[in-house]
Order: structure tokens, then sequence, then C-alpha cells
């Protein structure tokens, strides 16, 4: 039987870290929050619990407060949405508030003279 490589334990050791992390406030989540998805409403049972996930709201997984200020729960489908809008925002920033300058460009600015020619 071969020994594991180092990157193999380290690997191991951080999927076990990961694990445990989140099943704590996974519990904790499930055990404060109703099974609802927090954006869809979508409602989720012992058969379908899997299915939903803890959202940390300020996306720092090691914030972990014991009354559940900085989770949501959320389904599959409404947690990858809010983690890709994150990413946008930290990629592009924030535009919702910024004033978008006037078009400068008219390409109607001459029909009346492009038509006459025609005629």
């Amino acid at each position: 039987m071969t020994t594991p490589s180092k990157l193999d334990r380290v690997l191991a050791e951080a999927r076990e870290y990961r694990a445990n992390r989140e099943k704590g406030y996974r519990e904790q989540a499930l055990k404060l929050y109703p099974w609802v998805c927090g954006r869809c409403a979508r409602e989720f049972t012992h058969k379908n619990l899997s299915e939903l996930t803890v959202h940390h709201r300020d996306h720092n997984h090691d914030n972990n407060p014991s009354d559940g200020s900085n989770w949501e729960l959320l389904c599959l489908y409404c947690h990858d949405n809010e983690h890709a809008r994150f990413e946008e925002l930290v990629s592009y920033g924030d535009t919702r508030d910024a004033k978008q300058a006037p078009a400068t460009f008219n390409p109607f600015a001459d029909l009346k003279a492009m038509m006459a020619k025609k005629g």
C-alpha cells in the first residue's frame, strides 16, 4: 500500500476542516430558520434539505455568530446567483448609483438632408 503524498494529506485535512466548520454553522442555521429559501421562497423538507445552503451575508465564511445574524438560507440556485452578483460587484463595482452620461451621438441628426439628397 502506498502512503499518501503531502499534497493529498493537506487536501484531505482542508476538506475535513471545511466539512466540520460547515456542519457546525449549517446545523445551527437549520435550527434557527425555517427551511425556506430567503430569495425564491421555495420550501424544503428532509428529503431535499441538501439543496438548501447557508449563505454568509458578508461573504466571510469564518464569521459565524451564534445568533445567525450573518446567515440566510438559500436554495442552490439563489445561492449561486448571489455569489455571481458578488463577484461582478468585486470585478466591476457598483454602478446602480452612478449617473450615466447622456448620449452625444445622434445618428439621425442630418436625416432631413440625407432624405433630400435621395429625392
